[in-house]
């Protein structure tokens, strides 16, 4: 039977902008197209989570604007279950994002908005949906004080706790050691570390860093090359899984993030979940926009049958 999943993070609407490069400070180049859409990591980790079968809850702040109205029509088609204050004073998120028109790689700018406001007071609020869940994750676009305060509800609750440290922060040890997974992908990882991180024997090593300062499990997300599992004292490289060209990134850490929550909240060990989660970012990534490419619960079981 699988658990409730709860998230906590930020919706922010993504305007994005596809061109052969970002221009220079004082430039204005013509873009090749642009699209509005919803983002922000938590409300991507949430979509992904439920729309590959996750009973996904999700805590954040909106303003009373179009852009939160954007999100409660998202979580509704999506089947995600908003726990969430809405606020006259201030906006919902909105972000920037470049797209190289060659690549598909990205360079993001976040305003999180009123999202940014979140207390520990929200989460304590929220303390009876917490303790009920199987998995609570949350990243580092909500302030840290209020992420602290989510953590530390589920781990005193026996709830398995997962932290994508994204956008990279400093984090003390008090806080790592209340994450039973902690998921950076390279670049996070060697902020939080000091290793930089090239291929999976870097990453074990970075890996191990952080079981040094109190993390229970670690996972690093490699991009084209998987993910490296660091549990229970193995480490597994899981290969990245490639239905079809990359069209775009944007949101791939993402979609593995909430499907590897879905999978362990469902019972799944480990390894599993890993390899459920690069299923649902390889198809993600076959795809344009964040939220919009998170696949079906059948496609990601029919790419990994």
């Amino acid at each position: 039977m699988s658990k409730p999943i709860v998230i906590l993070g930020v919706f922010v609407a993504d305007a994005s902008f596809r061109a052969d490069r970002q221009p220079e400070m004082g430039e204005t180049i013509l873009g090749k197209s642009f699209a509005l859409g919803p983002g922000g990591k938590g409300s991507n980790q949430a979509v992904a989570a439920a729309r590959v079968g996750g009973d996904v809850h999700f805590i954040t702040r909106l303003g009373q604007d179009t852009f939160g109205d954007m999100a409660l029509d998202l979580w509704r088609d999506a089947g995600v279950n908003p726990a969430i204050t809405r606020h006259g004073d201030n906006y919902t998120g909105a972000a920037y994002i470049f797209l190289d028109a060659a690549t598909g790689d990205n360079a993001i700018i976040i305003c999180p908005g009123v999202a940014g406001t979140i207390t520990a007071d929200d989460l304590i609020a929220q303390s009876d949906l917490i303790k009920g869940a199987g998995v609570f994750m949350t990243q580092l676009e909500s302030p840290v004080p209020a992420a602290r305060a989510g953590l530390q509800i589920a781990r005193d609750a026996g709830v398995t706790t997962i932290l994508n440290p994204a956008p990279a922060a400093d984090l003390d040890d008090g806080l790592l050691a209340l994450c039973d997974w902690i998921t950076p992908n390279e670049s996070e990882a060697e902020g939080l570390t000091g290793v930089p991180v090239h291929n999976a024997e870097d990453a074990g090593r970075a890996a191990e860093a952080l079981l040094a300062r109190g993390v229970g499990s670690v996972i690093i997300t490699l991009g084209a090359q998987g993910v490296l599992v660091c549990h229970d004292g193995v480490h597994t490289v899981v290969p990245a899984l490639s239905p079809g060209p990359v069209v775009e990134t944007t949101g791939a850490g993402d979609a593995f993030n909430g499907a590897f929550a879905t999978a362990l909240a469902r019972g799944d060990d480990p390894i599993a979940a890993a390899r459920f989660g690069c299923a649902v970012a390889g198809i993600s990534v076959t795809r344009a926009g964040a939220a919009a490419s998170m696949p079906t619960l059948a496609e990601v079981t029919d790419l990994l049958a």
